[in-house]
């Protein structure tokens, strides 16, 4: 089994909610990453996406002005790391999510992201068709 605190990502970029939208996205830029998760108090309260930050731009917002807490999604759908990652997959299906907040006693610990369950998914299948491949020798071609 597979558990999602095996494939997180532990080293998650936050900011406060009242950093501007610009700085966010400079953080995303600089960092190569396509969220932020948002803090307040030591607790996670929302999460800044590409996609947000995105819409923000085609309504003529103004990134530099605008806090983060005005783009953020604030219904955070977080998940913890002893689940298992067939268990995060649906979640994010659900919720249609393509990132998770770890959250351990409602502190940050990582974030899970869809990319993240398509390696290990390919990675098991992978090592899954090798065992099949080494246990199976089809019979030699007899004339």
């Amino acid at each position: 089994m597979i558990y999602v605190k095996d494939i997180m990502t532990t080293n998650v970029k936050t900011v406060h909610p009242r950093i501007s939208a610009r700085k966010a996205a400079e953080i995303m830029s600089r960092n190569r990453i396509g969220s932020l998760v948002v803090m307040d108090k030591g607790r996670p309260v929302g999460i800044i996406t590409e996609g947000d930050i995105s819409r923000a731009v085609a309504k003529g917002v103004n990134l530099s002005t605008c806090p983060v807490r005005d783009l953020m999604s604030k219904s955070l759908i977080t998940i913890g790391p002893e689940a298992r990652v067939e268990e995060a997959a649906r979640l994010m299906a659900e919720a249609r999510v393509k990132k998770l907040p770890v959250v351990e006693e409602g502190k940050l610990i990582g974030i899970v992201t869809q990319t993240d369950i398509v390696a290990t998914t390919f990675d098991l299948v992978t090592a899954l068709k090798e065992m099949v491949a080494a246990r199976y020798k089809p019979p030699e071609f007899q004339p």
